[in-house]
């Protein structure tokens, strides 16, 4: 790196900066935490996706496509399962939540249940989400500590102290804003680095005589994920869809990060182009990072001038990085091959990704802990004091999340997998009951909370006692278990049952029949890419 890499990082830095004070003015609740309802669907669109693009996507996943043992193309059967899970949404959930005017999605089950479910909910989603995030930050600032030698605690504090600066200052508009720009710059350093990767290897055609042809698999439809004690029964069509299924409807419908932008759209019309949007963009941009790491992947096998300089910064930070080898490829290859300035864009690239998940996250934290247990305790306060509130809450948060980042060193290792464990535990039966919510008329508080209980101790018995059920089966079992047992009791004991909310159903016949078609159409390319590749 030179100062031309410096001064790229310093202006991203600086802008992001100005972003907060762009977007400061703020009157009310939606204002902060919504933004005012008033975004159109394209910026929504990017903002959610570029929190799903997260440093995962652009460093962890494209190391296990191109380099990990078990890897390749199968990462691809992630996103099977999501033009089905928007339909679903479209059609069934978010029109119900979207209408009722709330900040936090977990106030729609006090409105229907009680206070319970959405409090232990609520609380659940506060820790899980501030330790996946701290963890976050730790991983990328590792990178950039092993790669570009930046001391680890100044990558947590430039990531950290600007990105709360500009979620302190501007809520969601500076967020939504921000994470455009930062998808922006996300999938353009994804490109650049396949474009290059291409380069070095010579071209397309000499990429395809030499990448490895076990790799470029992509859908097994003999895996199962039953027999999954050994992890060789992972990845297979059924579970990957099945589950995915019910894992995406749960992450989009019912997590805060994501369910917080779907109820800033500005009318039904524009919630439907976001949902649409999110079905449809999705598969194209994981199929460009994979085929990103797959070509990387291929150039370290071929260039031993790759392999040594992976090997030389893994060695100087063995004491950190140790298990994480494959995801160092990209950064290395960053620093290895790519000029001055486009190497300032790549690290640029690095930092959006953690900053536009911490970002996201410090304000949804900040809007459940605010909605959900401030205000029960100060009802009557004005939009003055609601403002300063949450502000300092998102400051709070983000503290928390650092704090996580700094002190993840020594779980690290394995954390990243059971944090993906255990929101499969919970995913399902918060899923199953929002479906209750809305969906059943019957259904009283007692039931749903009876079945979450049991729907995640099942979850939880299948994790400790099952290894051979792949854990995203645990997203559909959990959620059906839950839905099974809140009807019995329900029907078993009579209780009063809220009838004070609106049911709303979209009609979306249209957009239904796109998502589901074209979840038949990544099908087919899938399964074609092999040969395409061959």
């Amino acid at each position: 790196m030179n100062y031309l890499d410096y001064l790229v990082i310093v202006i991203y830095l600086i802008g992001f900066l100005g972003l907060g004070y762009v977007f400061k003015e703020n009157k009310t609740s939606s204002d902060y935490f919504l933004g005012g309802r008033s975004i159109s669907w394209l910026p929504l669109s990017l903002s959610t996706m570029a929190t799903q693009l997260s440093a995962i996507s652009f460093i962890s996943a494209p190391a296990f496509v191109g380099l990990k043992d078990g890897g390749g193309l199968q990462w691809l059967t992630y996103e099977f399962g999501v033009p089905l899970a928007m339909a679903f949404l479209l059609i069934a959930v978010l029109p119900s939540l979207y209408k009722s005017g709330i900040v936090s999605v977990y106030e729609y089950l006090e409105k229907r249940f009680d206070a319970s479910s959405r409090l232990l909910i609520s609380f659940v989603f506060q820790i899980s989400r501030s330790v996946a995030t701290g963890v976050m930050v730790y991983t990328m600032a590792l990178i950039l500590q092993a790669t570009i030698g930046l001391d680890f605690w100044i990558s947590v504090a430039i990531i950290g102290i600007i990105t709360m600066i500009y979620s302190f200052q501007g809520g969601m508009k500076a967020v939504i804003w921000g994470d455009v720009i930062q998808m922006t710059i996300l999938f353009l350093g994804i490109v650049i680095c396949l474009f290059y990767g291409l380069s070095e290897l010579g071209g397309f055609d000499n990429f395809l005589t030499h990448v490895d042809k076990d790799r470029i698999n992509t859908v097994d439809f003999s895996k199962w994920g039953f027999n999954n004690a050994d992890g060789n029964d992972a990845f297979g069509f059924w579970p990957m869809v099945i589950g995915g299924f019910f894992l995406y409807a749960s992450y989009y419908g019912t997590d805060q990060t994501q369910s917080q932008r779907l109820l800033s759209a500005k009318n039904m019309p524009t919630l439907k182009k976001l949902l649409l949007a999110n079905g449809l963009f999705r598969f194209p941009i994981t199929l460009v990072y994979c085929i990103m790491g797959l070509v990387l992947g291929t150039l370290l096998f071929q260039d031993t001038s790759f392999q040594v300089a992976m090997e030389n910064v893994y060695q100087a930070n063995i004491g950190t990085l140790e298990g994480k080898k494959a995801d160092l490829m990209v950064p290395v290859f960053i620093i290895q091959y790519l000029p001055n300035g486009v190497i300032g864009i790549l690290i640029v690239a690095i930092m959006s990704a953690a900053m536009s998940s911490l970002s996201s996250t410090v304000n949804s934290l900040s809007a459940v802990t605010m909605e959900d247990f401030v205000k029960r305790f100060k009802p009557n306060m004005d939009n003055k004091k609601y403002i300063s509130t949450s502000r300092l809450l998102s400051v709070f948060w983000g503290l928390v999340c650092l704090f996580f980042a700094f002190f993840a060193g020594n779980i690290e290792g394995t954390v990243i997998e059971v944090i993906n464990k255990i929101s499969s535990v919970f995913y399902g039966p918060i899923l199953a009951v929002f479906m209750l919510a809305i969906l059943t008329k019957k259904t009283h508080a007692l039931g749903a909370n009876i079945g979450i209980v049991v729907g995640v101790l099942f979850n939880a018995y299948l994790w400790l006692y099952v290894p051979e059920i792949f854990w995203f089966w645990w997203n559909a079992l959990g959620c059906i278990m839950t839905i099974v047992v809140a009807l019995g009791v329900s029907y078993i004991i009579k209780r009063e049952v809220k009838e004070n909310v609106e049911v709303v159903y979209h009609s979306g016949k249209k957009e239904v029949l796109l998502l589901v078609g074209y979840f038949v159409c990544i099908l087919i390319f899938s399964l074609m890419l092999p040969t395409l590749l061959g």
